[in-house]
């Protein structure tokens, strides 16, 4: 019983470590899982950091001596402006045009000076920051600055306040916040529900025919293996798509419920007809461009089983793309960075649901993506031709 024990023991370990597919793909998830996981931290902890070589730009109205060091720091360049032109700063930053308004008292130092807090019978020189919590870099110069005012408070005992009262400080709005947390979830989120859709259809139309046999059959027709490549990816393309897009209207639909655990439940959300039509065209063409891909591990497995599991390093990768959006504070302005298939359809989905987009970086991921599917296409029909592949 023992040498039956381990003859089927040395058959299996045979089989799996003979076999480079089937190592592969068990031990690639793991490693893209950590990858994953890793690249997805670095993403969080950047996510409201602006690039490192960034210069702040903070607009003063009555700038004190008493900080005059701050026009020497190399982060920050201080921009002196009346306080007439205060009103026109706030829109710029409400607007993401500018990054914060410091507002200090005429007679900033010397009210600072006389005021003892042991004795005042009066409120402290109040220092008025105005930012803007959904832009990155409002967020970054409002932190700087609230630093370096606490540390120069502390180092004069209290003698003045910073952002007191009951005025609105944050110029952000609601319909900001919430474009800003929809647009780091849902590209991630259209895109394993893509994958999803895709892969179950893909993999039963090309992997189970080659399985049951059934491709043989299609094979020896006159048909010339370009329609059949092309069809097969037309038509799985128009099922992953309905399903992507059935899993898409559900999200939206709960939008204002997943939103209200942040209290912006009764925000109403400012995209337009052709916000959605944008949407839907990247969708559209990210959905061949999977699809193909799909297709031609399908095409290249023995089984629907092994068509799955050959996929799942495809998926974390997806996965791992899909979070690259957290790093950066907007689209890229290099245009080449939209030939990048996925990461382009990741930073259009963003750059939609953020309501700051530009047309050209869409229709170069457009027409980028539909590339790449017809070269798929190429790919599969020569597989298509291949005995070796296709009668394995």
């Amino acid at each position: 019983m023992k040498s039956d024990l381990f003859t089927i023991i040395k058959k299996e370990f045979a089989r799996f470590f003979g076999d480079k597919r089937m190592v592969f793909t068990a031990l690639m998830p793991g490693l893209l899982i950590y990858a994953l996981y890793s690249f997805m931290g670095d993403g969080m902890s950047q996510m409201y950091e602006p690039d490192e070589n960034y210069v702040y730009e903070i607009n003063v109205v009555n700038m004190p001596q008493s900080l005059a060091f701050l026009e020497e720091v190399e982060e920050v360049n201080i921009s002196k402006i009346q306080e007439a032109d205060a009103d026109a700063v706030k829109d710029a930053i409400r607007e993401d045009e500018a990054d914060i308004l410091v507002v200090f008292p005429e007679n900033f130092d010397a009210e600072m000076l006389a005021y003892d807090v042991m004795t005042a019978t009066t409120p402290a020189p109040n220092v008025e920051i105005y930012y803007n919590s959904a832009n990155t870099e409002s967020s970054g110069a409002y932190s700087i600055m609230r630093e370096v005012l606490n540390s120069f408070e502390q180092s004069i005992a209290n003698k003045f306040d910073i952002c007191q009262g009951e005025k609105e400080y944050d110029l952000a709005t609601e319909e900001d916040i919430s474009a800003m947390v929809i647009s780091m979830m849902m590209p991630m989120l259209i895109l394993m529900m893509l994958f999803s859709g895709c892969l179950s259809v893909s993999a039963e139309s090309i992997a189970g025919e080659k399985e049951r046999g059934t491709i043989a059959t299609l094979l020896v027709t006159p048909m010339k293996r370009r329609d059949l490549a092309l069809g097969k990816m037309i038509s799985l393309s128009t099922f992953g798509l309905l399903s992507g897009l059935s899993s898409f209207i559900g999200i939206m639909l709960s939008l204002p419920n997943l939103m209200g655990g942040s209290g912006l439940e009764n925000v109403k959300f400012g995209y337009s007809v052709a916000d959605y039509a944008v949407l839907l065209l990247v969708i559209i063409t990210t959905t061949l461009l999977i699809v193909g891909m799909i297709s031609i591990i399908s095409a290249y497995a023995k089984s629907v089983k092994e068509a799955s599991t050959m996929a799942s390093p495809l998926m974390i990768i997806v996965s791992l793309v899909g979070v690259t959006n957290m790093m950066s504070s907007g689209m890229p302005e290099e245009l080449y960075w939209y030939l990048i298939p996925i990461y382009n359809s990741v930073q259009c989905i963003s750059g939609v649901f953020s309501m700051d987009y530009q047309m050209l970086p869409v229709i170069i991921t457009c027409v980028a993506n539909t590339l790449y599917s017809g070269i798929f296409v190429v790919v599969l029909t020569k597989m298509f031709g291949s005995e070796r592949i296709m009668y394995t």
